[in-house]
């Protein structure tokens, strides 16, 4: 099969590797296509990346090793990581927090097979939900980092149409994110410097952008709710200073999840916590028993969904598809590995 393969700084190669087979409960997918991630700041850093490029996607099951949830023709998507499957997380549906996730290599006696930047991807049957015959594959594979961080959130902080929603950071995440409050009917605000995915964000549904530069941002956030805040704030940029403006700008006894990576926070406990009273999340992702609620949200933001995903490329053209992430340029990006 082929792979991309991070071999320096702005250099990405395609790779002719063994192509894995099924194990145990284990099924091999054809991947048809590959939401790309953050995967383009190491291919600028020149990360040196020959495995686990990638962790999103979606395909058809090619192979299983002995019967179980997903049979050969199976359209599913691929959920990320590779957790244990038995723990207490595990069982409860929160597989991401797993701490006992498996060594491939030492499972499969093979290293291939962990990158969605590839043509073929192996992974444990449980974490393999079946596609509605309904939707694409491009538009079921934003049930992950697409639209899954925000959902994971919203559904943690319990969002409601009688809620105001701040959601800074308008990359991919960010923009999945005014989805998930457009299907909750909340009103949402949205946080970003950047023209291109201001506009985007308006257009799938922000009622206003707010400049993170401009010195009036929390002020200006503060005008338009009566002077007391947001009722509900989503960091997605990993930016400490989009941090602490949702910290600010949230009303007391709000809720404010984070969902960007990176950032160094200062919480100020007394005016943060005790006095104003605010419920602070840390998000990853969601319970794996929530799928369907994903998929129902797909199917009935179909518009939304495709405005979201802007652009898509063959295979070949990874580096290309890279270069367009830095711009910033672009909502999601999908990689179609058979094109």
């Amino acid at each position: 099969m082929k792979k991309i393969v991070i071999s320096g700084v702005k250099t990405c190669a395609i790779k002719e590797v063994p192509t894995p087979k099924a194990t145990e409960d284990w099924a091999l997918v054809k991947i048809h296509a590959a939401p790309m991630c953050t995967e383009y700041k190491s291919y600028a850093a020149g990360r040196i990346t020959e495995y686990w490029l990638g962790h999103e996607a979606a395909g058809e099951v090619v192979d299983v090793s002995r019967p179980g949830l997903v049979n050969v023709g199976d359209r599913v998507v691929v959920m990320p990581q590779y957790p244990c499957g038995r723990c207490a997380l595990c069982l409860a549906g929160d597989y991401i927090h797993c701490q006992i996730n498996y060594d491939i290599e030492a499972f499969t006696g093979s290293p291939e097979g962990s990158s969605s930047y590839a043509q073929y991807l192996l992974k444990p049957a449980w974490l393999l939900p079946k596609i509605p015959d309904d939707l694409s594959y491009d538009h079921a594979s934003m049930i992950c980092c697409g639209l899954g961080p925000t959902f994971g959130a919203m559904m943690r902080m319990n969002v409601t149409a009688t809620d105001t929603v701040l959601i800074t950071g308008m990359g991919p995440v960010g923009l999945g994110g005014i989805i998930n409050g457009m299907f909750r009917n909340a009103r949402v605000i949205a946080v970003e410097y950047s023209s291109y995915r201001a506009n985007l964000a308006k257009t799938l549904g922000a009622e206003t952008v707010i400049n993170p530069k401009e010195p009036s941002a929390l002020q200006q956030i503060l005008d338009m709710t009566n002077g007391l805040g947001v009722d509900k704030a989503i960091d997605c940029s990993g930016n400490s200073s989009a941090q602490r403006l949702c910290i600010d700008a949230t009303r007391r006894k709000g809720d404010v999840a984070f969902v960007g990576e990176a950032g160094e926070l200062s919480i100020k406990v007394s005016d943060d916590l005790i006095r104003k009273g605010l419920k602070l999340h840390g998000v990853w992702h969601y319970n794996l028993n929530d799928i369907p609620k994903l998929f129902q949200i797909v199917q009935r933001q179909r518009d939304l969904v495709s405005r979201l995903i802007t652009h898509t490329f063959p295979f070949n053209n990874v580096g290309e598809a890279w270069e367009l992430q830095l711009t910033h340029q672009c909502g999601k990006v999908i990689l179609h590995p058979w094109k």
